[in-house]
């Protein structure tokens, strides 16, 4: 599920971790590990103002054909919700989302909780109408609702990234803003993107180099 998040972002970014199985860490990469670790670093379940909570939940959607972990899916008391193993009454179903930098203006993050939405209605039987994303910069909860062109996207990105994935295919570098935040700039070589003769390039790096 965080390919979404990485497609929706920058497509060359997805197919470099995903296709060419590429990493490196930055800054900003580790601080949300760290942030990531802190979250699930507690009890697996906790109730509070009978609000449960469930964190590090796995979810996968055959449909989709997509899996992963949510950070945390919260379960409110609802007689219009769905039963829950080992609680007594009905419950509605919330997934939220823990990102360590600020909300964007993008939708990168919400496509990313939206098909943890929509793999908790496979597995739960049941509607969800909103989900939340938690900032930790600003420290910032941002409730959304699950819109039917949220749905739309997440299932369009996807049949996209399944073609991509069975082709392996790699987009090629095309230089935009979001550059020089993404860990793998030195492996992209965005630059590439306004270079007429590749070849030329290379060899010119490589005569700089000697």
């Amino acid at each position: 599920m965080s390919g979404i998040q990485h497609f929706s972002f920058c497509r060359r970014q997805w197919s470099l971790i995903h296709i060419e199985q590429q990493w490196k860490e930055n800054f900003l990469t580790a601080e949300g590990i760290v942030n990531h670790e802190r979250v699930h670093d507690t009890n697996n379940t906790d109730v509070r103002n009978g609000i449960v909570t469930i964190r590090g939940l796995d979810v996968k959607s055959y449909e989709l054909g997509i899996s992963g972990t949510c950070d945390a899916v919260e379960f409110y008391p609802s007689e219009n919700g769905v039963a829950l193993y080992g609680r007594d009454g009905k419950w509605l179903v919330k997934p939220v989302e823990y990102k360590h930098g600020k909300s964007k203006a993008n939708d990168c993050d919400r496509l990313q909780t939206t098909s943890q939405a929509m793999c908790l209605e496979e597995m739960f039987c049941c509607n969800i109408k909103n989900a939340a994303i938690y900032y930790c910069e600003t420290r910032r909860r941002e409730t959304f609702e699950i819109t039917d062109e949220l749905r739309k996207k997440v299932t369009e990105m996807l049949d996209e990234m399944h073609d991509c994935f069975r082709r392996g295919y790699t987009f090629k570098a095309k230089q935009n803003k979001n550059c020089k935040s993404c860990s793998l700039i030195d492996l992209c070589i965005p630059e590439l993107d306004s270079v007429s003769d590749v070849k030329k390039y290379v060899k010119s790096h490589l005569e700089e180099e000697q």
